[in-house]
């Protein structure tokens, strides 16, 4: 694993609440924990310790803390105190959404053979380096893939490890479990859900909004601020209006990334451009093309069927971002995302959320769903 030189552990500034400073506290209890586990994996050797460098490397690397940031603003507009006794254990708790997020990845990278994340080498690529570099015996892919799925495997373990051992009450590990135990079985669904629909199922928008509900908003937004919320024992009013606050931002949110996926810069997504073409997403944005395209352009409904999940030059992505902006189905998405962002507005200025935090909830839901090509 990394040294104390590439993973500092640093006082947490838990009565901040600004974006720069969350992700520094959430780093550092994320630092923490993984310097509790060294002496185990240690012990187990061989290429034990360097695989979980990696995976220390990929969380500690980059991301928003989007998840981490939600839960512990939620914490806070049911009463949590941001400097009391409770604050640094709900912080931690918090931050164990980070090793969610980290075996989502892992494993979303493996099942939509994605090369980069975040400008690096998707993880599994890089264990196919190492093995191709020392000459190891076997197919170097199969390694990679191999070594990958494990890891993500421990970021899932490790997740509610530091749940477990986050420091929370009873009561509260009781409150939370639920909510936990919801949230994994959602997004393990969701990706079933996204690959059934990349197979060609159900090419409906339908289905492409029941993915983005569970393999996305729920687990990014909703089940985060639902797990802030019964931290602090909030009433079922204000859990009920952070879930429908949370939902219809976290879709909004999976709405942007479809289109990202599509129009976005290589350069400010980590992702090659037109990367959900190649990859054969089934997307409200694709399912909104093929959908106007069945009842009118037939010839273009065939021609993105022809596209989804074959490798594409520059120029051939070009014409199926044309095609989509010629459907509509761009200008259909850009006002679902408005719909539901005021909608979520709504939610917060008719809910009983501490008025300072849900300011900060409406600064994260635009930081979320206005973010540019």
């Amino acid at each position: 694993m990394s040294g104390d030189s590439s993973s500092p552990v640093v006082d947490t500034p838990t009565d901040a609440i600004g974006p720069e400073a969350l992700r520094a506290a959430v780093d550092a209890k994320l630092a923490e924990f993984f310097a509790t586990r060294r002496e185990v994996v240690d012990t187990v050797g061989g290429g034990y310790p360097a695989a979980v460098a990696d995976l220390e490397a990929f969380v500690l690397r980059g991301g928003k803390r989007m998840r981490p940031a939600f839960a512990w603003t939620a914490w806070l507009g049911a009463g949590g105190e941001p400097t009391g006794p409770r604050s640094d254990a709900v912080l931690r708790a918090c931050s164990a959404l980070e090793l969610i997020q980290a075996c989502a990845l892992i494993h979303d990278d493996i099942i939509d053979s994605s090369s980069t994340r975040r400008g690096f080498p998707t993880v599994h690529v890089g264990f196919a380096q190492r093995h191709r570099d020392a000459g190891w015996s076997g197919s170097s892919n199969h390694f990679g893939e191999s070594a990958a799925i494990l890891v993500g495997d421990l970021a899932l373990c490790w997740a509610d490890d530091l749940l477990r051992e986050s420091g929370i009450d009873n009561d509260a590990a009781c409150r939370v479990q639920p909510v936990w135990s919801a949230m994994r079985t959602e997004v393990l669904g969701g990706q079933l859900l996204d690959i059934e629909a990349e197979a060609g199922t159900d090419e409906g928008v339908a289905a492409a909004m029941r993915v983005n509900r569970f393999k996305t908003a729920a687990y990014t937004v909703e089940r985060p601020l639902h797990l802030g919320a019964v931290l602090a024992d909030a009433d079922e009013d204000l859990i009920a209006a952070y879930r429908s606050f949370g939902a219809d931002i976290g879709i909004a949110f999976q709405l942007r990334d479809d289109l990202l996926g599509v129009f976005g810069d290589p350069e400010v997504t980590g992702k090659p451009s037109g990367d959900d073409i190649t990859e054969g997403k089934r997307t409200v944005l694709i399912a909104s093309a093929l959908k106007h395209a069945d009842e009118n352009r037939p010839d273009l409904a065939a021609t993105i069927r022809a596209s989804l999940g074959t490798e594409l030059d520059a120029e051939a992505v070009a014409d199926i971002r044309s095609i989509l902006v010629e459907l509509g189905a761009v200008d259909a998405v850009e006002r679902q995302i408005d719909e539901l962002g005021a909608r979520a507005v709504a939610t917060l200025d008719n809910s009983s959320i501490e008025p300072a935090a849900a300011a900060h909830l409406r600064a994260m839901a635009t930081a979320a769903i206005k973010r540019q090509y």
